[in-house]
């Protein structure tokens, strides 16, 4: 299945665009990846994820990834370590929640964007942009089929 049976060319502009709105408050890297299916463990399937893309190799160690397999109807957020260190417990189960939500509306596009730039608020308390910041990730989805 194609990337645009689940979010549309025009919605994919607006996730990059929010990515990159997000990413200009903070030194922190935003990414979305989305692949059709996963196996049981989501959770695993997002940190091989997130090691194939290198978002561990971010300065201040501040990537986040949003997984999804839209097919398996399993997501998952999750930060490198410099974010875990300063967020707390249950931050990433708020943000899957809202997203969560829009999924159930059939607005997965919508969805991300919002996270996405909550994320982007979140980063820039603990992680501002700095004078040398280089946008270190792609904010380009991600696809894997």
């Amino acid at each position: 299945m194609q990337l645009d049976n689940f979010i549309s060319k025009h919605d994919q502009g607006r996730v990059v665009a929010a990515i990159g709105e997000a990413e200009k408050m903070t030194s922190g890297e935003i990414r979305v990846h989305i692949t059709p299916r996963c196996g049981k463990d989501v959770m695993h399937d997002a940190i091989n994820a997130f090691d194939r893309l290198g978002m561990y190799k971010t300065r201040h160690r501040n990537g986040v990834l949003i997984f999804v397999a839209f097919e398996s109807r399993k997501f998952a957020i999750l930060g490198d370590s410099g974010i875990n260190e300063v967020v707390s417990a249950n931050y990433w189960d708020q943000e899957k929640d809202i997203l969560l939500e829009y999924f159930k509306q059939g607005d997965p596009a919508t969805g991300l964007c919002t996270v996405i730039s909550r994320v982007g608020t979140k980063l820039k308390a603990y992680f501002p942009i700095e004078d040398d910041d280089v946008n270190e990730l792609s904010n380009e989805i991600s696809y894997e089929a």
